[in-house]
């Protein structure tokens, strides 16, 4: 990519597109092409046909899907399955046909086996079940990764996939229902901070493992394999660390200055074991992240504040 190359950021308002957009600037771009979803809508076929045979963008990135956490996955099953599918769809079809030169399609971790060996390394993509609550927006992402590789075969097309772990960061999605852990338990310790609540009650038994990696950061790696990676497959991005979600839980009540105590309901479910990725391939490519979760936590609830308060 050069200064001039026209780039089209899908999902720019998102908390990675959004991130993404903020490097790109950072780094002196400013032919970069953005649409809200009103005024288009990537499960359109026409409109996204129309868009890209007008714009003619050089670079893509696909950070546009519809997402959310446990309980939003596993209630809006149908949903999640459709409109990824039809996101991805149109974007890589129409990039194809209108000769992007290079598309960076980008997933998740939830592609892979629910008791995968751990971490979890590229090559166990289909090796095994996937985790019921997601599986339909993992099957989605699944599809994508499958895409852009059928597109490299048969077109010749340089469409790269990357996998992002579990994200966190500016503009991260509060919403009481459909966030993920990490948001969710920000938005859920400030509130009970502020209405001086004796305790929070956490879903599942704080066992599970997780990694978090701050969206700055995943929008550092993808501008750096956007020019460094030409391959098929599939590359891990994240830390190659992870902690309980009790710790987790500690560490964001620390940050928040919650005082009241911390208990778990474990009727309800605990997702996925552990997920954590390995991360061997992207550090050979000569990156690595910089943000470390205390750090990243502090940020995230500086932005909760700002946008709540």
């Amino acid at each position: 990519m050069d200064k001039a190359s026209k780039i089209y950021i899908a999902g720019h308002k998102g908390m990675v597109g959004s991130a993404i957009h903020r490097k790109l600037l950072k780094e002196g771009f400013s032919n970069i092409i953005t649409r809200n979803s009103a005024d288009l809508d990537l499960r359109d076929q026409q409109e996204v046909a129309a868009f890209f045979a007008s714009e003619k963008p050089d670079y893509v990135f696909l950070a546009a899907a519809k997402v959310g956490g446990i309980v939003a996955n596993n209630t809006y099953r149908a949903d999640f399955l459709y409109e990824n599918l039809q996101i991805q769809n149109n974007v890589i079809h129409n990039s194809y046909l209108n000769g992007v030169k290079k598309l960076m399609f980008l997933g998740s971790s939830c592609i892979y086996p629910k008791l995968a060996p751990q971490p979890l390394k590229e090559e166990y993509l289909l090796t095994g079940l996937l985790e019921p609550t997601n599986e339909p927006y993992a099957i989605a992402k699944i599809a994508g990764i499958k895409m852009c590789d059928a597109y490299r075969d048969q077109y010749g097309c340089n469409f790269i996939s990357v996998m992002p772990t579990n994200l966190y960061g500016y503009n991260d999605n509060y919403h009481p229902q459909n966030s993920h852990v990490l948001p969710a338990l920000i938005r859920r310790f400030d509130e009970a901070k502020n209405q001086q609540l004796p305790e929070v009650v956490i879903w599942g038994t704080g066992s599970p493992k997780r990694e978090f990696l701050f969206a700055d950061d995943l929008a550092e790696a993808c501008f750096y394999l956007m020019q460094n990676y030409d391959e098929q497959g599939l590359v891990n991005i994240g830390t190659g660390e992870d902690l309980s979600i009790k710790d987790l839980a500690l560490l964001i009540k620390k940050i928040v200055g919650y005082e009241g105590n911390i208990s778990f309901d474990t009727s309800k479910p605990d997702g996925t074991p552990r997920k954590l990725m390995d991360v061997t391939k992207l550090h050979s490519k000569g990156w690595k992240h910089k943000i470390e979760l205390e750090e990243g936590i502090a940020l995230a609830y500086k932005d909760y504040l700002t946008k709540n308060n």
